[in-house]
């Protein structure tokens, strides 16, 4: 799923320390994940060790983290540690659109071959897909599972018994919340999100909101992603897993009534009712959503981990805050495999393994993705690589936003570590 991965305090140190602190509990309860049967056979293609010049070639989506961001920049770490190897050289490719668009570049290109991917950054549902048509190759049968690697993040990369790739980040919905708005509204800390908040209690805010008599007039109580893209899809997921429908089996056969289809759609429908949802969300994906909530349309805001990142460049400190989104989130991410028809396996993977270890699950947190590894959510875990760290600090004298007038409240690990508590839907792939 998009982000394809979402800190208060003014100081560098404070505004990592919250997401680290939140996201490292994302896990503890996340649900299963692709399910594996028996093992299958190797694809066609040169042998796995097989490393003809380079570079070596990575296909990935747009970096949300901007031009220049974090992806490329492990790249750039890679290559200075290989710069006396032409064929271990590396190259990324970011392609244009979005997650649908991309999923159908992918997959002309590996099928016609003439696109020259060695390694392909996958979002998780996309792995039984590829991994069927023979587009990428298997972990060799005889590599150890390493298990540092969130046991249920490391099982989205499965199909059959068998793995076809290392996680490389991972996703999970969030609520965000504005408290300014909030308050504004008469709605107290002692009423804002916690933990335990359900949809109810959602509801009930946003109609407080919509009685208060300073309400804009385009202000709405809360939005998502809900144009005709993946974004929507997720959103429906989410509302059929909280009103407890199974659409698939653990093996992706489709098992829904549709008496349960109507309960899910029940569900759906009642969480985006035009008097609780801002009109464009309709229309909106993850970008036009994060504008909407930074300007003060709406006071909530489903959303990914990368999100509270990209809030610190938008809005002072105290003016948002993120919780556990009520009910039942998605697990989403990317992860990077091996394209079956590479000359360049044995080369790619070792660049898989540098891309997931430690230091660059580090800088890949640190840039506000979810990393996918235990070890990292540590405080003595490895650092990021010195050279990606320095290009993700903020420059000398970069314009931050302005104070609010109310005091800044002092981040909460405890609390943070909380945030994200629930239940979680891992990805199905329906089949025939």
């Amino acid at each position: 799923m998009s982000r394809s991965g979402r800190v208060r305090g003014n100081t560098g140190t404070r505004g990592r320390a919250l997401p680290a602190a939140a996201l490292g509990c994302l896990f503890a309860l996340v649900s299963a994940a692709c399910s594996g049967g028996p093992g299958g056979t190797a694809p066609p293609g040169k042998d796995a060790g097989a490393s003809d010049r380079g570079p070596i070639v990575v296909a990935s989506g747009l970096d949300v983290t901007g031009s220049g961001g974090v992806r490329q920049q492990l790249i750039e770490e890679w290559n200075r540690r290989h710069a006396g190897s032409e064929a271990e050289q590396a190259k990324l490719v970011e392609l244009p659109g979005g997650a649908d668009q991309q999923r159908s570049q992918l997959l002309g290109a590996l099928q016609s071959g003439s696109a020259g991917y060695d390694v392909v950054n996958l979002d998780i549902t996309w792995i039984p897909e590829f991994a069927e048509a023979g587009l990428i190759r298997p972990v060799p049968a005889d590599e150890p599972v390493d298990r540092d690697f969130i046991n249920r993040v490391h099982r989205t990369t499965l199909w059959k018994g068998r793995s076809y790739a290392r996680p490389f980040n991972t996703d999970v919905g969030l609520l965000f919340y504005r408290p300014d708005v909030l308050e504004d509204a008469g709605i107290q800390p002692s009423r804002q999100p916690t933990v335990n908040w359900t949809w109810r209690d959602l509801n009930a805010s946003i109609k407080t909101l919509a009685l208060s008599p300073r309400r804009g007039e385009d202000q709405a109580g809360w939005t998502t992603q809900l144009k005709q893209y993946e974004g929507l899809t997720v959103n429906a997921v989410e509302a059929f897993a909280t009103a407890g429908v199974e659409l698939a089996d653990e093996d992706g056969s489709y098992t829904a009534s549709e008496a349960e289809l109507k309960k899910g759609l029940d569900e759906l429908l009642a969480r985006t009712h035009h008097e609780r949802i801002l009109p464009s969300a309709v229309s909106s994906d993850e970008t036009a959503t994060l504008a909407d909530f930074a300007a003060g349309r709406v006071a909530f805001l489903r959303h990914w981990p990368y999100v509270y990142g990209a809030l610190r460049t938008l809005l002072p400190p105290d003016a948002y805050s993120v919780n556990r989104l009520p009910g039942t989130s998605v697990l989403g991410g990317q992860n990077l495999a091996v394209a079956s028809d590479s000359p360049r396996a044995g080369n790619a993977r070792a660049l898989i393994e540098f891309l997931t270890s430690q230091e660059s699950e580090q800088c890949l947190l640190d840039a506000g993705f979810a990393a996918t590894r235990a070890s990292v959510y540590n405080s003595s875990s490895r650092r990021c690589w010195p050279r990606v760290a320095a290009t993700l600090r903020p420059a000398q004298g970069a314009p931050r936003p302005p104070a609010v007038r109310r005091p800044r409240r002092p981040p909460r690990r405890g609390r943070a570590a909380r945030t994200t508590r629930g239940r979680w839907r891992g990805p199905r792939t329906p089949r025939p």
